[in-house]
Parts: structure tokens; sequence; C-alpha cells
């Protein structure tokens, strides 16, 4: 049987100038990045400003939708908020909260803070329906709360960012079950006399003549750590 004794002959092979390569991997890149843009069809809400999910008509309004004084009342009704403190005595001189007026959440009225928290030491709890954390720490402060009873007036606030809309507000307090009166700062009005920075959640400590006596923004995880600081700052035990 005849043998093949030529050579095997090198496979050719194909080479890319780096130029060629870089413009490879540049259209690589265009295509996935409008695989990644493209529109697609889906019957997934996706989630709600709160961070809370939403499916079908029970999908909650976003932040510049109409509410009705209906569906507030109802938002209300579900909330079921304790009252906001109403005016006792006086606004001490030096108060920082002197001629702050917002809204209640509970009811809709205009709460003048600084008349209506003078003479009792103070935890104020800012938050926004859209913040996870704050969704988290709320409960530590009603547990706190209600341990302090009347030694520590709590008040929580709903933040600038997030108030277009307070029905959203109600809702998020409706379903962790958190009934501590609050207030809208609709104008950034408490987030300016208090020194409140742009972080969610905040807690600002005030003595019971309206001055500050400590701004915390961090996440307290237990009641226990609440009271610390409560009485580190206020100098009241609870």
């Amino acid at each position: 049987m005849p043998v093949d004794t030529q050579p095997e002959r090198p496979r050719a092979r194909f080479h890319l100038s780096t130029s060629a390569r870089w413009t490879v991997a540049a259209l690589v890149v265009v295509l996935a990045l409008i695989v990644a843009i493209w529109p697609r069809d889906s019957s997934d809400p996706g989630p709600s400003p709160s961070g809370m999910p939403t499916t079908g008509s029970s999908a909650l309004p976003g932040l510049e939708a109409a509410v009705t004084e209906d569906d507030m009342a109802k938002g209300r009704e579900k909330a079921a908020l304790l009252p906001c403190p109403v005016a006792t005595g006086p606004t001490p001189s030096g108060s920082k909260l002197a001629g702050v007026t917002v809204p209640c959440l509970a009811d809709g009225s205009t709460v003048d803070l600084g008349s209506a928290t003078a003479g009792t030491p103070m935890l104020v709890n800012v938050w926004a329906h859209w913040c996870g954390p704050c969704r988290a720490e709320l409960p530590v402060i009603d547990e706190y709360a209600k341990r302090a009873g009347d030694r520590v007036r709590v008040l929580t606030v709903q933040g600038k960012e997030g108030a277009e809309n307070p029905f959203l507000s109600l809702t998020l307090l409706a379903e962790i079950g958190v009934h501590l009166p609050t207030v809208v700062d609709t104008d950034a009005k408490i987030a300016a006399a208090l020194g409140v920075p742009r972080a969610y959640p905040s807690t600002v400590l005030v003595r019971a003549d309206g001055t500050v006596a400590a701004v915390l923004p961090r996440v307290f995880e237990s009641p226990d750590e609440v009271a610390d600081v409560v009485r580190r700052h206020l100098g009241v035990d609870a």
C-alpha cells in the first residue's frame, strides 16, 4: 500500500490586528448595552416607591399621583395614628421649633411644633416611606416610645423627600403597625430648624426648652440602643 510521505501542511491561522480586536470588542459592548436597555413587555409593575411590591389593582399611586380625599380618609382610618401633640403652653424663647407649623398626618390639621412640644424632652425620628432602613427602624422607635411613656415625647416625621404623597406614608405605617404621632415636613421646615441632614433615617434629640441635644443620622436596631442615646444626651432613663 502506498504511503503518503508528504509533510502535513500547517493550518492557516486568522490573525486580527490590534486595532481590529479593539473594534470587535467595542461592537460587543454596544450590542450588550442595546440588549440591556431594549424595552421588555412585562406584567410585573415592580416595586412601589416605598420598596413594597405592588400587584394588579392594588398598586400604590406614584409620588405625583392625585389622591382623593376619600382615599386619604380610608388611609388614615387604616393607619390609626395617634393624635399629634397640641399646644400646652408658650413656646420657649430659645426653641429651635419656634414658628414651625406642619401638617399632622393623622388628620391633616396644622401643628405648631414650637408650642406643642414645649416642656418635655423629645425624640424626633425623620424617615421616608421609600426608605428600607426606615421601615425596619420605625417599629424599634415605636417600642421605645412605649417604654418611655410620658418621660420622653416621640414624634415621627415624614421628610420632604416623599412628602409629595402622604397617602404612601399612611400605607407604610399601616403595613408595619406603627401608630406614632406623625407630621409631614412638606417644606423641610423641621429639617432646617433642627439641622437634620438629608439622610434617612435620622433621629434628633430635643431638650424640654426646644434646643437640640443631638442629631443622629443612624439606624437603631433595638429599643435599648435608643434608650442609651436618650440617657446620654437628654439625661432621661427609659
